[in-house]
């Protein structure tokens, strides 16, 4: 999942961030169910700080109903990690929308969360 793919896009609007994904593979990649309350893997080279507060948009596969998220930043893999990971922020969703956004996820990924491929964190 990255930030030039047509799979999912960011775009940084008046301190609201809109993620789009667009298929289940990029959305497992993204997911981080490690974390309580669920959060995502964005690709990004835009500085944020850890604990940085978001408020994002979420929009998942084809439905056309956003998913408002309140976030925090709790993982950055920077530009030019001695890794192959691609740079970005893992946000961890609060629990502001009482774990909408988690069981949507979990529901497109049901059957997959266990599996041992690859993410973009872990």
């Amino acid at each position: 999942m990255a930030e030039s793919t047509s799979s999912s896009t960011t775009t940084p609007r008046a301190g609201i961030l809109t993620l789009s994904i667009k298929d289940k593979n990029s959305l497992y990649a993204a997911y981080m169910p490690f974390l309580i309350n669920g959060g995502l893997f964005i690709p990004t080279n835009r500085p944020y700080e850890m604990g940085q507060e978001l408020f994002m948009l979420l929009s998942l596969m084809d439905e056309t109903e956003k998913i408002p998220i309140q976030a925090k930043v709790v993982w950055k893999t920077p530009p030019g990690s001695e890794s192959y990971r691609s740079s970005g922020i893992g946000v961890q969703f609060t629990e502001a929308d009482g774990g909408v956004a988690r069981a949507k996820i979990e529901t497109y990924l049901a059957g997959a969360l266990g599996s041992d491929r690859q993410t973009h964190t872990m």
